[in-house]
């Protein structure tokens, strides 16, 4: 697996980021999404299966490959797992020509300052060496970024970089995710905090290892454009945050240089129900407006 590759398509590919990594709270919500309701399963472990039959689905459907979609982001339990045979991660890219990538954050904090910050992630070394020899490359850490609170912010960013670096150290890239909680009063005052921590922190990242951002989608248009440009940046990726996928294509293809990683605008209308022809149909509608918002 040719790590320069992965780094060529991640840099200069047209498409998008899939966010697969849907994790143990979340995953209710998007099986119920997905028609499965809660009556139907019982327990984690038969939950976690329907949720991988799920993301099988998608990632072994025609629709899915690397012609619109450069990587797809998985969740720890997922790098255990197989898809259609083989080891999750080496299925994506000898398969499908998609860059894999680990969610390896443990979720938040409560709120304090405005914001949540990460829990700690006992045993990260293992992880990410784990990660490394099932050809995963890069991972993504979320943080929430809830009122303009400069000493949160702060914080966030902080943690943030401090983690990218063991993640760099591992050879592997970070996807350093402040995201901004769209429902923020302040939000575009929280975006221009934001902005000015993210480049005075990319200043003092090596060019030669660069780290990619995952952000929520701004107030002012072209607003990312200097995080675009910087040359410690591989790429950033805007969260859907809870719009609707038609609500954040549509304010997406406003920020060129930005490239979609959807995880709910992107299974929305996707059915447990559907046969595979209509699966595979609605996917590929979606697959297609998501990859025409991230190259506009």
């Amino acid at each position: 697996m040719s790590t320069t590759e992965q780094h060529q398509r991640i840099a200069s590919g047209q498409g998008f980021i899939a966010a697969l990594d849907q994790s143990g709270g979340s995953t209710p919500k998007a099986l119920k999404l997905y028609g499965i309701e809660e009556n139907e399963y019982s327990g984690d472990a038969q939950m976690f299966d329907l949720v991988h039959q799920m993301r099988t689905r998608i990632v072994s459907s025609p629709a899915f490959d690397g012609k619109r979609v450069l990587g797809a982001i998985l969740f720890e339990m997922t790098l255990d797992r197989e898809f259609n045979g083989k080891n999750a991660a080496q299925y994506l890219w000898d398969d499908k020509r998609v860059v894999p990538f680990l969610k390896i954050d443990k979720g938040l904090h409560d709120e304090a300052n405005g914001v949540q910050l990460m829990k700690p992630i006992p045993g990260l070394a293992e992880l990410l060496a784990r990660a490394k020899a099932k050809g995963v490359f890069g991972t993504k850490e979320r943080s929430v970024i809830k009122a303009n609170n400069a000493q949160g912010i702060a914080a966030v960013l902080d943690q943030q970089f401090e983690l990218g670096q063991q993640v760099l150290d591992a050879g592997l890239v970070p996807i350093i995710e402040p995201e901004v909680d769209i429902k923020a009063a302040d939000k575009e005052a929280i975006e221009v905090e934001l902005k000015k921590g993210l480049l005075a922190r990319l200043d003092r990242v090596n060019p030669a290892t660069p780290v990619m951002l995952k952000l929520t989608l701004p107030v002012v248009d072209g607003y990312f454009d200097e995080l675009v440009a910087h040359p410690s940046v591989l790429k950033v990726v805007a969260l859907s945050g809870g719009y609707s996928r038609e609500q954040a294509n549509a304010k997406l293809a406003q920020n060129k240089g930005v490239i979609a990683s959807f995880s709910r605008a992107l299974t929305e209308g996707l059915s447990a129900k559907q046969s595979d022809a209509e699966f595979n149909q609605a996917l590929d509608a979606s697959i297609e407006s998501i990859y025409q918002a991230s190259i506009a």
